[in-house]
């Protein structure tokens, strides 16, 4: 997986390509925890990524819920696989997906 950070003041936009998994995901939170205190609108462009597991949802929840005590966390660009596993999780009710 490769991650690209882009921060804009208060804003940090992360765009993430291959797979979220078990493999991968330590390196995703260990990368957005560099900067999660400084921000208050978090940005995750998922347009190029394949895959997300279980441990790949877990990070995103944690995010969400440090999110929703300091400001917003957005998902754009999902593909339908990815929406797919939100529908079936639930995530797609905790989640701001556009």
């Amino acid at each position: 997986m490769e991650i690209k950070k882009k921060i804009d003041g208060n804003k940090l936009i992360v765009e993430l390509i291959g797979r979220l998994d078990t493999n991968t995901s330590p390196e995703f939170e260990k990368e957005i925890n560099e900067n999660i205190n400084e921000i208050s609108q978090l940005t995750l462009d998922f347009k190029e990524l394949n895959y997300i597991s279980s441990a790949g949802l877990r990070v995103i929840l944690s995010l969400q819920k440090i999110m929703n005590k300091q400001g917003d966390m957005i998902i754009i660009n999902p593909n339908d696989m990815i929406m797919e596993i939100f529908d079936s999780t639930g995530f797609e009710r905790v989640l701001t997906i556009k």
